[in-house]
């Protein structure tokens, strides 16, 4: 890293229990991913490519743990945001979460039938993204689907390049994927670690069956992304 991070913005670099940006796996790979960038908008860049990319859309835990994320290469809008600011902020990048409301239309085909019929309510009110601070203002960079799933679900119809017309982010400005389905906009936060452990205490199903659940709907989503 050849920056400084900006003045006043501890609380959008500090770790917490779930962004754990001091964890030394977390630590490990932002220092990999931005070993080459000059600026903090090349390393935001980088870290962005990697979190849409690499940690491949698909279910886990709510209240999961950043270098859990990274480990398992799997996450939805909770979690892949959830390790991109954490390595934002390894990084010496200051992140936050954007908390948005959400039409359950933005789930249609991606999630089995059985499952999007009676478990996904209408309005999905914690749906959250990544927003960074570069060159003096906020961007939002939101990783949320991989290419992969992205190219197969237009190919099928499930997804539309006229509602979602761009996945790439350009690190200059606001990338929000899930825009067309926006129900209510909830502003920023240094942290969501309450919300998302309250998510998890309120889940119904035991943490195995929930886990069963969770191989369902990812095999759903890892046979569509192959085609």
């Amino acid at each position: 890293m050849t920056w400084k991070p900006p003045e006043g913005m501890d609380e959008y670099l500090s770790a917490t229990e779930l962004c754990d940006c001091d964890n030394i796996e977390v630590k490990n790979r932002a220092q990999e991913l931005t070993k080459d960038a000059a600026t903090p908008k090349e390393a935001a860049m980088s870290i962005f490519n990697f979190v849409r990319d690499q940690i491949l859309f698909g279910f886990n835990r709510y209240d999961a743990k950043a270098s859990e994320t990274l480990k398992g290469e799997i996450g939805f809008c909770i979690t892949k945001s959830t390790l991109q600011v954490a390595l934002l902020r390894a990084a010496g990048i200051p992140a936050r979460y954007h908390q948005v409301v959400l039409s359950n239309e933005s789930l249609k085909g991606l999630v089995p039938d059985s499952i999007y019929r009676k478990k996904i309510p209408k309005k999905i009110g914690y749906h959250s993204c990544c927003e960074c601070y570069l060159a003096g203002k906020w961007v939002v960079c939101e990783a949320l689907f991989d290419k992969a799933l992205y190219n197969a679900a237009c190919k099928k119809g499930i997804m539309s390049e006229e509602k979602i017309p761009n996945i790439d982010w350009d690190g200059d400005k606001d990338l929000i994927v899930v825009t067309p389905f926006m129900l209510e906009d909830k502003g920023n936060f240094p942290s969501l670690d309450g919300l998302f452990k309250k998510l998890q205490d309120e889940n119904k199903l035991p943490r195995i069956m929930a886990g069963i659940v969770f191989q369902y709907m990812n095999r759903h989503i890892n046979k569509l992304r192959k085609g």
